[in-house]
């Protein structure tokens, strides 16, 4: 019995002290007490291996980076307006990131009464407010008011001027952005010598002009600082 020990324990050592990771077949996997052992033998002598264990997985699973949070920046722009009258005024606009622009209007030198006010196309006054070109439409639709769904992105509609000649007016539309491809920097703002009928008044310019008369005085939108 003594002997029979001895040999098992020198097995053993010999085993532990020919193991190298070029030997994976008796140490490539980890224990597992809640297997029955597997019984081999070496010249005679029983020794015990546990049975592999079954190997871990681990699912990386890559996750997109979260964009960026972006916030775009206010912006302002500015127009004088001037002609070959007494007509003269400042228009500022101004926009919050994507949201409606918001237009301050103060106009002197009108007659009481209701002016057409419009966005042109072009900021070309070479020729006067006339090389303004049409009302700014990139929707290719008939003129209309502000509130209507079928208009000219420039149709403003009317500010009134009041006993004095001064229209001061606050409009805000979402078809007068100043950035994007619709933006209306560079383009030109004209007000009217008569009332804008707004496409309704059965002329036959009303769907085109709105009737509105001549252009009294023009100036190009410019970004000004914030």
């Amino acid at each position: 019995m003594q002997a029979a020990a001895m040999a098992a324990m020198a097995a053993h050592s010999i085993l532990l002290s020919s193991a190298s990771p070029s030997s994976p077949t008796l140490f490539a996997y980890l224990p597992n007490s809640q297997n029955p052992p597997l019984l081999s033998s070496f010249h005679g002598v029983s020794l015990k291996l546990d049975r592999p264990t079954h190997f871990r997985s681990f699912n990386l699973t890559a996750t997109a980076a979260p964009k960026p949070f972006t916030v775009t920046a206010a912006k302002k722009a500015v127009a004088v307006l001037k002609g070959n009258s007494n007509v003269e005024g400042v228009v500022t606009l101004t926009q919050d990131g994507d949201g409606p622009t918001t237009v301050n209007v103060r106009i002197t030198g009108l007659t009481p009464g209701p002016h057409g006010f419009h966005l042109h196309e072009f900021g070309d006054t070479t020729n006067g407010c006339i090389s303004t070109g049409p009302h700014f439409n990139p929707n290719n639709l008939t003129h209309g008011a502000p509130e209507d769904e079928v208009r000219h992105a420039g149709d403003l509609g009317n500010i009134i001027a009041n006993a004095e000649g001064v229209a001061e007016a606050t409009i805000v539309d979402s078809q007068i952005p100043l950035n994007g491809p619709n933006s209306v920097v560079g383009r030109a703002l004209v007000v009217h010598e008569l009332e804008d009928d707004l496409g309704k008044g059965g002329h036959e310019l009303s769907l085109s002009t709105g009737n509105a008369g001549g252009r009294l005085a023009c100036g190009v939108v410019g970004l000004t600082p914030v």
